[in-house]
């Protein structure tokens, strides 16, 4: 399996507010950016799909390393979802994300580390950066509607 490492940050003006995700996916030393957003968002459902956007951005069945600042997303991925598996996602925030999500891991083998935000951290300081660049620009087109 090849050793794929995706890093991934979610961002949101307001919560709920114009949202957007950035990722970067790296195999070897080929990279490839990412980014997308809604116009009314939370910051952890973009989290969640820079996340699952980056898995699906894969083209085959790989051994994944996912950083993020988000421990909401790492101990979900690490620790939670077996649980809310069992329990049909009862009382659990963003169940379609999550199911989304548990489709899209379903032929990788993946793993998350948390690291700190807004700490210097390269990649992502730059997921950071296309994340709030696209939910800034939603935040516009919303302001422009007005």
């Amino acid at each position: 399996m090849k050793q794929v490492t995706i890093f991934s940050d979610g961002s949101s003006l307001g919560n709920p507010g114009p949202g957007g995700y950035g990722v970067i996916l790296r195999y070897g030393k080929r990279e490839k950016e990412l980014t997308g957003g809604e116009p009314m968002t939370t910051n952890n459902r973009m989290e969640l799909m820079a996340v699952i956007e980056g898995l699906k951005a894969l083209k085959e069945p790989c051994e994944v390393t996912i950083y993020s600042d988000s421990s909401y997303v790492v101990k979900a991925i690490n620790e939670w979802l077996k649980d809310w598996v069992k329990r049909d996602f009862k009382k659990v925030k963003n169940p379609d994300l999550w199911k989304t999500y548990l489709e899209v891991a379903k032929p990788h083998k993946v793993k998350a580390v948390w690291v700190r935000g807004h700490n210097g951290h390269p990649e992502n300081e730059r997921c950071d950066e296309l994340a709030r660049k696209t939910a800034e620009k939603f935040k516009e087109q919303a302001n422009g509607r007005d």
